[in-house]
């Protein structure tokens, strides 16, 4: 039987970058700007860090913001015959948004084609979203808790509830909104691509407060 690890947590990513550079607290405070009572509790699992300063931490040590989601192992070559990954809401990566709330699952795994994220949508009319979203690959999209309205760049808006999806081609511009009466919706979205690099196109997105 294949023996089984879990996922590596964000702490644990950031206590490697550390440890490969041979930093302490304090110096890798320094180069991050993040405080040394928040990289400890970071490190050792107790907090998390939102995306503004995922985003901060990423171009202060001038690494790619997917890098701070998984380590890297020793061996980088992409030929592999069989991978798994289990995914719960407790080792997912929470990245909060004005819109959406997402956790992206199964982190661990690096190139993956598809990437699977419960998100809970807060907007609630195509005005409060802003401009339409467009990146590169497909998305299905299932509701699970609440009702959405999906507005797209080619259709009229339609009411998705929950139970129901919808499979739409990402490089059409789209927004997902809860509807009328719902305060907020839950779904599971999953991104594919054909391209290298989804992950980051994702990530990229959260730049301009309004992603997928």
């Amino acid at each position: 039987m294949a023996s089984q690890s879990k996922p590596p947590t964000l702490g644990q990513v950031m206590r490697g970058i550390r440890s490969r550079n041979g930093w302490t607290l304090k110096e890798m405070s320094s180069k991050s700007g993040i405080p040394v009572s928040t990289l400890s509790k970071v490190e050792h699992d107790r907090l998390t860090l939102t995306y503004d300063k995922l985003q901060q931490v990423s171009q202060r040590l001038n690494i790619r913001m997917s890098d701070l989601f998984a380590e890297d192992g020793q061996d980088s070559s992409p030929k592999i015959i069989g991978r798994r990954s289990v995914g719960t809401m407790e080792n997912a990566v929470r990245v909060t948004t004005d819109n959406y709330d997402y956790h992206y699952l199964c982190t661990d795994l690096r190139q993956k084609r598809m990437i699977p994220i419960v998100t809970k949508i807060r907007a609630r009319s195509a005005s409060e979203f802003g401009d339409l979203v467009r990146h590169q690959g497909e998305e299905f999209i299932y509701v699970i808790e609440g009702r959405i309205v999906v507005h797209t760049e080619f259709y009229d808006p339609v009411v998705v509830d929950a139970g129901q999806s919808i499979y739409i081609d990402s490089l059409m511009g789209h927004a997902y909104v809860a509807a009328e009466g719902c305060d907020v919706a839950v779904v599971l979205g999953v991104c594919s691509s054909a391209e290298e690099g989804l992950m980051d196109s994702l990530l990229n997105l959260h730049d301009h407060s309004n992603p997928i």
